[in-house]
């Protein structure tokens, strides 16, 4: 792990744990290939997804194996949340116990021996024969609970999960339609740019064919697109293929309107993931949570008629209201956060050699930079007016107070130049941030030349004293 460079690692902690997940795997699938890549990647990965929470799986594990088809679907929701087209990662352990305690215990026994010491390829031949098992014991018992109320409660709690039965529904769609699913992304193009005319009807072709008739399917089918779309958004043309107009009620009333369901869950789950980031300060994926977020909206607004009172135009109206809350307070706070780093303060208030705290500024840079990002969203995001008058006081505060701060930089004494030097480093950075390069550099200069002002003065006098 040596090798690895200090700022990969980095970024492999800010990644979610489900791309985390995701990453363990295929590079597990690439050791049992004999792919190369950098030494220690795979054990870097591994060790973010344990301080992540998400216990990392390994090649050959028969569960991780047996689970494998799942993967597109996962994600790492609250296991009382459910979204179209997704499964929460936190079932799979509940569900994994029940199928071996209760569901299919001898076939479960037998696959978990011979898999563990199977070579890859014939433990992907028994996870399918146990798949396939699974599939049809669990329709069976799922069937019984239509008719049966006792067996339904029994059902639910042998699997002990909030949505049990949801649960199982979920599991069994996805194991059952694993050569559907496969069908697609074996079709599918690597990555569409944009989902439109030719594109769009292909896409929709493919879709009726390999689905047909099971709309319990579609939901799914349609994540596996939308992991192809370059902009997620462009699942809603779906939709509105499907309907043959824009209009949101006749969409909502045909099968592609889960659909425009999936975007708006997509929505919310970046809307619970900035609020994560933001409150454990891992801004680096922050920018682009917005971006996701601003686009998701605008592609709503733009591609469907949201003229009436739906219940499509009141979700969206209130994804906008949850953003601006979250963004809120972050973009207010910024102008304060600066004045307070930047302030000229007198001498008894500034320990002899003493600088700003490193985090205090690196906490600010990433305020200021928020509202820079978003200047760039603000009125799809219902956030405009806050975040132009946060802007312009930041403004206002560079331009005023980085002139003193190099004013008193020139005159400062040997015991409080540190500080004010670290004042004046910290005001390039927010201002390479509202300002740009270009200014910071110059700002930058000016710094260099108070600085030696200040300490060719101190070196004269000290030629002066010692020639007294």
């Amino acid at each position: 792990m040596a090798g690895l460079p200090e700022r990969l690692r980095a970024y492999l902690r800010e990644l979610p744990r489900g791309a985390l997940a995701l990453l363990a795997t295929e590079l597990e699938r690439a050791v049992a290939r004999g792919d190369q890549f950098p030494e220690g990647l795979l054990e870097e990965v591994r060790g973010a997804l344990r301080e992540s929470g998400q216990p990392a799986s390994r090649a050959g594990d028969p569960t991780r194996v047996f689970f494998a088809a799942l993967e597109p679907f996962l994600v790492n929701d609250d296991a009382a949340h459910r979204r179209p087209g997704r499964i929460a990662r936190a079932v799979l352990s509940p569900m994994w116990s029940w199928i071996c305690r209760d569901l299919a215990p001898a076939e479960a026994k037998t696959y978990n021996a011979e898999a563990t010491q199977a070579d890859p390829a014939t433990g992907e031949q028994l996870a399918r024969s146990f798949r396939e098992c699974v599939v049809a014991k669990m329709e069976s018992v799922l069937a019984s609970t239509k008719t049966d109320e006792r067996a339904r409660r029994r059902l639910i709690g042998q699997i002990g999960t909030q949505n049990a039965l949801d649960d199982a529904r979920g599991l069994l769609t996805i194991l059952s339609a694993a050569d559907v699913f496969a069908q697609i992304e074996k079709s599918l193009p690597a990555q569409i740019r944009n989902l439109a005319e030719a594109q769009l009807d292909n896409v929709k072709s493919l879709l009726d064919q390999t689905v047909g008739s099971r709309s319990d399917v579609l939901p799914y089918a349609l994540v596996l697109t939308m992991g192809r779309l370059a902009a997620p958004w462009q699942l809603i043309r779906l939709g509105v293929k499907a309907a043959e107009t824009d209009d949101a009620i006749r969409i909502a009333g045909s099968p592609y309107a889960v659909a425009v369901a999936i975007v708006l869950s997509e929505i919310e789950q970046g809307i619970s993931a900035l609020k994560a980031d933001l409150k454990r300060g891992a801004t680096a994926g922050v920018p682009a949570l917005i971006k996701t977020i601003h686009d998701c909206a605008r592609g709503l607004r733009t591609e469907l008629d949201l003229s009436g009172d739906s219940p499509w135009t009141r979700r969206l109206s209130a994804i906008r209201a949850d953003v601006s809350k979250v963004l809120k307070n972050q973009v207010e706070s910024a102008s304060g956060k600066v004045r307070r780093l930047l302030r000229l303060r007198p001498l008894s208030e500034v320990p002899r050699n003493s600088a700003l705290d490193a985090d205090d500024v690196s906490e600010a840079e990433a305020a200021v930079e928020l509202v820079g990002v978003c200047r760039l969203y603000a009125s799809e995001l219902a956030i405009n007016e806050m975040t132009m008058r946060t802007f312009t006081e930041l403004q206002h505060s560079l331009e005023t107070g980085t002139q003193s701060l190099l004013d008193n930089l020139r005159q400062a004494g040997e015991g409080e130049r540190r500080f004010l030097q670290s004042q004046v480093d910290a005001a390039v950075r927010f201002c390479a941030k509202v300002f740009g390069p270009d200014y910071a550099a110059v700002l930058a200069k000016a710094a260099e030349v108070a600085a030696n002002t200040a300490n060719q003065r101190d070196a004269e006098r000290k030629a002066v004293a010692a020639k007294a």
